[in-house]
């Protein structure tokens, strides 16, 4: 046939039957026969227990008792029977299918000592395989395959696979993603029915299986996260515009999925792809726990995914993607360390954000930022080995000194911006790794991907191996992003003047690592923090007591910032009001200050006994929720930062004759900080001073 000659409609069809009924097929023919096609019904079943590796597969209920007496079977049968009602199944055949079907259920829950939910929807991954009418024995293989490969572990309400769908949504539709979090509409509100039936839930017949016909032979659990995305995305419009209450929204969301048609199908998958190419393999890579077998889960990372603050990469696929050629993932990667750390060294590639200009000096920070922009994207026009559209936010890898950057990450979050993750680890991690894959030491390795701005060994290497001549490509270390850097850093007499004085007066802090230290394990870079780190007088007898002080870098007492996390129980007060209420002694307009960076405009109110965090409802001008209410006979401590002293944390906790409990810990970034504090700690005395007489 000669080149570019369509194939004959029906041919393939042919080719895939011939093949199938030969034996000995694998996914990867099938695929190339296929090619993203609508498979013909009569093929379905076969091409499924292909892609499901479950040809020649035995009984697995062969030596069963049968016993349907599992203490939730009732709800077992009326699920099943419900099920067959819902599809075109004749009278005579439906007794014995709805028998099959919980034998099938039953007998899975009791080998995998689970318990039955109607919830959890495993009843719809049935529906589309009744249609392809397996015996027993195949249609439990198939299902059991499904269960083990597709469906996430922990796919239930606040289970670890939505928190991860909503990172995967903020990285791509930062607006939409934010949209949805001011009206506390988490994935699993919307979409627990989406992963947990494949989409057979909502979906047609048809339509479910058309969608397992490509989702099955991509052979990767995670494009399920990609389809959502796309439903998503092709509602965004119509969910922005919506003016309905939270609960028609959700129910919305939440059958969206049964407007797809036939037609649909090959566009989804499409889109999916793209959306796929687009995102960083760590999304896959640090995640393939949540789907197999359970004795591969049991390492499961321990991050906890509901509190990250946006998509973490590592710091090898860092390193890795802005080497390879094509469309991949390309990372701008932006150093947010204080000026020395990076000065001693840093990744050749990334451009430095001081993240302590966000308090230090707001417009000269703003004015970093447009740069920063503005090279980016003048690193993707040159095609430097620097650019790329997706930024990486790479702080020390110290969650102390890290949360000045997760205040900047928080920013350009705020801001809408797509493609925003941060470096696992940060670059103590990418130490860490350059040691692993370079054993033979800096100088005969891994010396080229460090640069160094105070001199060092390392600021003699390039990236890209740059002649001494200069006759390159022009990618090495003194790349465009280097070089706006420097710029950024000299554009004036007096910004530089301000930026020498701000490195010589800053110290250096206790937990810090220079650069030019040896590279040994990464177990022996860390500092166990003892009881003995403890600083000050020792408080004396059990009355309530505080201090006054300069927050000290190790000084890490880090406990839930809020007494009460959940918004929908929190009281919503009219702000105005509670600032007029008659005990409210002081009024203080600040912005709540989370441990991820985030930032929350809030009002500190002082009354005589206690101290109120009221914080503003973006979405309900002059109302906010109560979201903290602590006694000021319970502040133990309240510290500021050296460098940023307008940064108040306040402790919270219990004193005895052992020392004092700290049981809550409140950062706040107060306007005029040193008026607020003096009222506070008159107030706490007068309090102190009550309870002592």
């Amino acid at each position: 046939m000669a080149e570019g000659e369509e194939t004959p409609p029906g041919s393939w069809i042919k080719d895939l039957a011939d093949a199938l009924e030969e034996g000995g097929c694998d996914l990867e023919t099938v695929r190339n026969i296929i090619q993203g096609r609508q498979l013909p019904a009569d093929l379905r079943a076969k091409v499924w227990k292909i892609a499901l590796n479950v040809v020649g597969k035995g009984d697995s209920l062969a030596s069963w008792d049968g016993s349907l007496d599992l203490p939730e079977q009732s709800i077992i049968h009326k699920d099943c029977q419900e099920l067959i009602d819902q599809l075109s199944v004749p009278e005579e055949e439906k007794s014995v299918l709805i028998l099959d079907i919980e034998s099938i259920i039953t007998f899975y829950c009791k080998s995998r000592n689970v318990k039955y939910s109607s919830c959890l929807g495993w009843i719809h991954l049935l529906k589309p395989l009744v249609h392809l009418h397996l015996p027993r024995s195949d249609l439990y293989n198939c299902f059991y395959a499904i269960m083990n490969k597709f469906i996430p572990r922990d796919c239930f309400m606040k289970g670890r696979p939505f928190h991860l769908f909503r990172l995967l949504l903020q990285y791509h539709e930062p607006e939409l993603c934010s949209f949805l979090d001011t009206k506390k509409m988490t994935p699993d509100s919307y979409a627990l029915n989406w992963l947990g039936s494949l989409f057979s839930y909502y979906c047609s017949a048809e339509v479910t299986q058309a969608i397992w016909d490509g989702y099955l032979q991509q052979a990767d659990p995670f494009f399920i996260y990609f389809l959502m995305l796309i439903i998503l995305v092709n509602a965004k419009d119509v969910i922005l515009a919506q003016e309905s209450d939270k609960e028609e929204m959700i129910k919305f969301l939440e059958t969206s999925p049964a407007n797809l048609d036939l037609e649909d199908i090959e566009d989804l998958f499409s889109l999916a792809q793209y959306y796929c190419s687009k995102t960083p393999a760590s999304f896959r890579k640090d995640n393939h726990s949540l789907f197999g077998s359970s004795l591969l889960g049991l390492k499961d990372d321990d991050t906890d995914l509901s509190q990250a603050l946006c998509l973490a990469v590592s710091v090898s696929e860092i390193l890795q993607a802005n080497q390879q050629q094509g469309e991949g993932v390309r990372f701008f990667v932006v150093d947010c360390r204080p000026a020395e750390q990076y000065n001693a060294g840093h990744l050749s590639t990334a451009f430095h954000l001081d993240s302590d200009l966000m308090l230090q000096n707001p417009s000269e920070f703003a004015q970093s930022v447009k740069s920063l922009l503005e090279a980016q994207k003048q690193s993707i026009e040159s095609g430097s080995i620097a650019g790329g559209e997706h930024l990486c936010f790479m702080g020390s890898g110290r969650e102390e000194e890290d949360m000045y950057m997760n205040m900047v990450l928080a920013h350009f979050l705020q801001k809408n911006k797509e493609y925003v993750s941060i470096a696992k680890g940060g670059f103590m991690a990418l130490q860490q790794h350059l040691a692993d894959i370079n054993v033979e030491g800096p100088e005969n390795g891994y010396g080229h991907w460090i640069a160094s701005t105070s001199g060092s060994r390392n600021s003699i290497n390039s990236v890209d191996g740059d002649a001494p001549n200069g006759s390159g490509d022009g990618k090495g270390v003194k790349s465009l992003v280097n070089k706006m850097t420097v710029a950024l850093k000299t554009k004036s007499v007096n910004v530089k003047e301000k930026v020498i004085s701000f490195i010589e007066n800053t110290s250096t802090p206790v937990d810090r690592i220079p650069f030019n230290i040896s590279w040994p394990d990464r177990a022996s870079l860390e500092r166990h923090v003892s009881s003995s780190d403890r600083v000050g007088k020792p408080y004396r007898g059990v009355k309530p007591v505080f201090s006054i002080g300069d927050e000290e870098e190790y000084d890490t007492d880090e406990i839930d910032n809020s007494s009460m996390s959940d918004d929908d129980r929190k009281e919503v007060v009219n702000i105005q009001t509670w600032i007029n209420k008659p005990d409210v002694k002081y009024n203080f307009p600040c912005n709540e200050v989370k441990e991820n960076g985030h930032m929350f405009p809030s009002h500190l109110l002082v009354t005589a006994t206690h101290m109120y965090c009221l914080r503003e409802i973006p979405s309900r001008k002059g109302l906010a929720y109560i979201q903290s209410r602590q006694a000021l006979n319970s502040v133990v401590k309240i510290t500021s930062k050296k460098k940023h002293p307008e940064l108040i944390t306040f402790k919270y906790g219990n004193s005895n004759t052992s020392g004092i409990e700290i049981l809550a810990v409140e950062r706040y970034l107060i306007p005029n900080a040193g008026d607020a504090t003096k009222a506070i700690k008159q107030q706490i005395m007068k309090v102190l001073d009550a309870l002592e007489n």
